[in-house]
């Protein structure tokens, strides 16, 4: 089925430009284009559309009250900025109903490769039991305005740590949470870090922004309280699978690229248990009172309850927000790395077994029965003599950062 793209922009030779370079797309999409956010609510209410992709500064209704309007009425429609202000207020209100943004001038190959990735979420939206999952969440988390500073800056050739610090600094409890986990014994700095630009030079722009990503998602949800559940061990959960996965990758001396990938996606792996928990908190409770009484994991329990899991949801939403795929793929089968097609020792390794090992350390009610390392799977990829290594490293770091 044709996937339906609706454009919005004002400007009337925008819109013929975006006619013109995505003429080759037109057997594949069904595009239509409109010239303000009434026009686009209008033919929303015609008939339902899987992108928006609008602009931000219009007369009348703007682009952040439309995509307020949209993400209210038609909250299945991935919601895409395409915009040439660089007004910061104006950006940052957008951040909130939108869930990527583009900046003007876009190049093309950039802008299809957006849409592409949203529309291969909606048809990843075609399993059933997950729309019906998705369709339950009242709201998932927004894309977090500190994040998309993060990228605007190191999108920059000229990117300077000390702007990053001071973008970090803006949010003063996120500031404190960074610096309470560079400082711990998971990253193992020689020296104590006094500032968010002083941790983006020691372990990186991409850690700091794995760091931000994942305390954005779990701060917005540290009120909840559930009789099982609990949002602060889940946190600490995510920290050291991050650590470990990141660990492992050095231990195998993988490049950097893979190293920053698996603590990425070790830190964000649960996040599909967090929104969960906080949307459906009497079903999830169900499914881990499940775990407990039949003695399943967690992640089998969440099949019985919700059909899919955790893991594909929290991958459908990183999707959402335009995180690349070696990032995604490895949340989405950190349960289930044998149904990968990539069969090598990749981050999605690195996440699985680190998982597999503080769950092991650390057995927590919400985890249900004990996680067992698919030896076959290691033995298949090359892998099945390094496990051990592995775990003693890992329990190695963990006894350090409780000490």
């Amino acid at each position: 089925m044709d996937m339906r793209i609706l454009f919005v922009d004002d400007e009337p030779n925008v819109l013929q430009g975006l006619r013109r370079s995505l003429h080759d797309m037109r057997r594949q999409w069904h595009m239509k284009f409109a010239q303000s956010g009434e026009e686009a609510l209008k033919i929303l209410a015609e008939s339902p559309y899987d992108v928006i992709v609008s602009d931000m500064r219009m007369p009348g209704m703007d682009g952040a009250q439309l995509l307020e309007k949209v993400m209210e009425r038609y909250p299945k429609t991935v919601r895409i900025v395409l915009s040439g202000h660089s007004d910061q207020d104006m950006i940052l209100k957008s951040v909130g109903p939108s869930h990527q943004y583009l900046a003007k001038p876009c190049d093309v190959k950039i802008l299809k490769s957006a849409i592409e990735r949203a529309c291969a979420l909606q048809n990843m939206l075609a399993n059933e039991t997950l729309k019906l999952l998705v369709s339950q969440i009242k709201s998932l988390p927004s894309f977090p305005a500190l994040y998309f500073e993060l990228i605007e800056e190191m999108k920059k050739p000229n990117c300077s740590m000390d702007k990053v610090g001071k973008i970090i600094n803006k949010d003063i409890s996120m500031s404190a949470k960074i610096l309470q986990l560079v400082n711990s014994a998971y990253f193992g700095l020689p020296q104590k870090v006094a500032s968010p630009a002083q941790a983006a030079k020691l372990i990186g722009l991409d850690a700091i922004r794995g760091l931000v990503l994942s305390t954005h998602v779990f701060s917005r949800f540290n009120h909840l309280k559930l009789r099982i559940f609990s949002i602060d061990k889940l946190w600490s959960h995510s920290v050291a699978t991050g650590a470990f996965a990141k660990e492992i990758c050095k231990l195998e001396s993988q490049p950097q690229n893979i190293v920053d990938e698996a603590f990425i996606s070790g830190l964000l792996h649960d996040v599909g248990s967090v929104v969960l928990a906080a949307n459906l908190p009497e079903k999830y409770e169900e499914a881990l009172e499940l775990a407990r009484r039949e003695k399943l994991c967690a992640y089998d329990a969440e099949y019985s309850v919700f059909s899919p899991s955790h893991a594909e949801l929290g991958a459908y939403l990183l999707g959402l927000w335009g995180l690349p795929n070696p990032v995604v793929e490895p949340v989405f089968f950190h349960h289930t790395p044998k149904q990968h097609l990539v069969q090598q020792f990749n981050a999605l390794t690195a996440v699985y077994a680190a998982n597999v090992i503080e769950a092991s350390i650390h057995q927590d009610d919400w985890h249900g029965s004990p996680l067992v390392i698919d030896t076959d799977y290691l033995s298949s990829i090359g892998m099945g003599a390094r496990f051990a290594e592995w775990e003693k490293a890992c329990l190695k770091m963990a006894r350090k950062a409780e000490n």
